[in-house]
């Protein structure tokens, strides 16, 4: 796309960049691609159950399901994970069907250790089944009282880092550790999401990437203040999901002017939303940035059968076509539509295949975007003073 403009910004790349780095000392989730997965890797062997279920909610559960939703049909895993997340009580029941809980182990997340919804649902389980140190781990911060509670009961306990927040927290403690312990590569998680950390802070071809996107998402807000990410794989629907908390809780914030910020995020899926989303991109108001993701090999070779459909003749030309190749067919139309507009700002992210560090490198890559926009807008993107307010009025509800 080309877009141009006479704006001189206050804010060089270089002075945003500076920033960053010395954001670093303070704000974990940049470091956590160097740490040590060791821990992870030997508790994952000592568990034997075939079921694990993460007991948690928003980021203590987003980012893990985002890449275990993308690798899980791809791999050749012996355990299952499930996520118990909404204190629904259909959707409760309904995941706790077909699991035998006698023999499942429990992962309890919560950052705080007070998250209402993760103790609830902890409670129902504890009511269900006996909940000891044989079939129970928590991730929390270590001086929080779920993790009294853990020490009490003997359980072992894994730390989220006092300076990583909850939706930043993937590739710590929160994600690796189920991840691992289903059987994906951790390792390979981590490798992905270095690289993309390597590209930026080298100043190689994310830097300017990421610079130019953020930039250009800020300095167009007031007209283009909807970001949509239109994923063309089912499989990045937990991403879109992630995206989607990432984006809002860090961005909606008041400035250093007192002025409201905000960019909206919407996740769509191609292509199933071609029929829907689409429409309004194309001939609806001009309010909105797309970013499409393609993944360029699926690894799937499935194909459309070459038989022909009495009455549908005119479709034989999809006979033998990869379900693959169509997809990304389909992709390739869609951009060419809107950047046939040529007033719709559109990137798009390929990724090479159905692999861990693919989706790593994808997710890490939109936490420096998210952070280099928080700069560009002098907001912080690490607090969610908006989230709190309505959690104490809920606790204020119940004294009463």
């Amino acid at each position: 796309m080309n877009y141009s403009d006479n704006y001189n910004p206050s804010l060089s790349d270089t002075k945003i960049f500076n920033d960053i780095v010395k954001e670093k000392e303070s704000i974990g989730y940049y470091n956590l691609v160097n740490q040590d997965t060791t821990p992870f890797k030997k508790y994952a062997k000592t568990v034997k159950q075939k079921d694990v279920v993460v007991i948690g909610i928003g980021g203590s559960t987003l980012g893990t399901y985002a890449i275990y939703k993308f690798l899980k049909h791809s791999k050749k895993l012996k355990k299952k994970l499930h996520f118990l997340e909404t204190t629904d009580p259909i959707d409760i029941e309904a995941k706790l069907e077909g699991i035998n809980l006698e023999d499942t182990l429990f992962i309890i997340i919560s950052k705080s250790g007070t998250t209402v919804e993760t103790i609830s649902i902890f409670k129902y389980i504890n009511s269900l089944v006996k909940i000891d140190k044989s079939n129970t781990v928590v991730v929390t911060e270590f001086d929080s009282k779920l993790n009294a509670y853990a020490q009490i009961h003997q359980m072992r306990r894994f730390e989220i880092p006092k300076d990583v927040g909850g939706r930043f927290s993937v590739f710590s403690a929160v994600g690796l550790l189920p991840l691992a312990i289903v059987g994906i590569n951790i390792d390979d998680i981590l490798a992905g999401a270095r690289k993309m950390h390597d590209s930026f802070f080298s100043k190689g071809t994310s830097y300017s990437t990421l610079l130019k996107k953020a930039r250009f998402f800020v300095e167009y807000k007031n007209k283009f203040n909807i970001n949509v990410l239109f994923s063309y794989s089912s499989r990045l629907e937990g991403f879109n999901k992630w995206y989607i908390q990432l984006w809002g809780e860090s961005l909606g914030k008041i400035d250093v002017n007192n002025s409201h910020q905000g960019l909206t995020p919407i996740g769509i899926v191609g292509p199933i939303d071609q029929h829907s989303f689409l429409q309004l991109v194309i001939q609806g108001k001009r309010d909105k940035t797309l970013t499409v993701v393609k993944v360029k090999d699926f690894e799937k070779p499935l194909k459309i059968a070459p038989i022909t459909l009495e009455g549908l003749e005119e479709l034989d030309y999809l006979n033998d076509l990869e379900f693959s190749k169509l997809i990304n067919m389909q992709a390739d139309a869609t951009i060419e539509a809107i950047n046939n507009e040529k007033d719709i700002p559109c990137d798009v992210i390929t990724i090479d295949s159905v692999c861990e560090s693919a989706i790593s490198g994808l997710m890490y890559e939109y936490e420096l975007l998210t952070s280099l926009c928080a700069k560009f807008m002098y907001i912080d993107a690490y607090n969610q003073p908006g989230v709190e307010s309505g959690k104490i009025i809920l606790k204020n509800k119940f004294k009463k």
